[in-house]
């Protein structure tokens, strides 16, 4: 589904340049559950930006379900990202004056789809992530753990072929960590791909395959028992 080849990403001011991914080869199946683990400042969020077409490579090519990506002008990345990718952020990133009917609902008003399927689909991952008693609240009135399962649910509605997952339990106790993992795993078993950055050695046992970072490199990658 993916495929990175050679990919490098510098960060540049008048008198530094910072690399920040150094020629990432990295290829990720239709299906797979991913998990990146490293160091802070390793590069993990920024390989996860650059498969998110949230930003772009220096050099290096970035393949997406079959199209070259890297060097794509913005309204064509963002029509890719609107369509096929779906965000889980530590932060929730909730709208707080919209209930949660309406954060969900937020991911498909830009696809245009009519108002009677945008509640059903709504309604179905709420009830799926178990949020639908919570719709007519708003974000603050909600837990942690809840307003994670709001984010899931609103990264999950447009159904997207890619879930990017940025340390999803990195706000959240313990249980509520261990519920969204579990969601997550859901989703992965109904086909979703998942590539999810975490410092949690035991939330990443939930994965297929874990990719190891330093430096900006891919340091070992490793395959987990099924």
């Amino acid at each position: 589904m993916l495929s990175l080849r050679n990919l490098s990403r510098a960060y540049r001011t008048d008198t530094v340049e910072t690399t920040a991914l150094d020629a990432i080869d990295l290829d990720i199946a239709d299906g797979e559950f991913v998990a990146i683990m490293g160091p802070s400042g390793c590069g993990k969020s920024t390989l996860l930006n650059i498969l998110g077409l949230l930003d772009s490579p220096t050099s290096g090519s970035y393949d997406f379900a079959g199209t070259e990506v890297a060097g794509l002008p913005e309204a064509k990345l963002s029509a890719i990202r609107k369509r096929h990718i779906g965000f889980i952020f530590q932060s929730f990133n909730l709208v707080d004056e919209l209930s949660v009917r309406e954060n969900v609902e937020l991911a498909l008003l830009y696809h245009g789809i009519p108002a009677a399927e945008r509640r059903a689909r709504v309604d179905r991952v709420m009830d799926k992530v178990g949020i639908a008693h919570r719709a007519a609240h708003r974000p603050s009135q909600l837990s942690g753990g809840q307003q994670q399962r709001v984010a899931v649910a609103r990264a999950v509605v447009g159904e997207p072929k890619l879930i990017l997952a940025d340390e999803p339990t990195g706000n959240l106790d313990t249980a509520h960590g261990e519920e969204v993992m579990r969601m997550l795993q859901a989703l992965n078993g109904e086909g979703a791909t998942i590539i999810m950055v975490t410092h949690s050695p035991a939330h990443a046992d939930y994965a297929s395959r874990v990719v190891d970072m330093l430096d900006g490199r891919v340091l070992i990658e490793r395959r987990q028992a099924a």
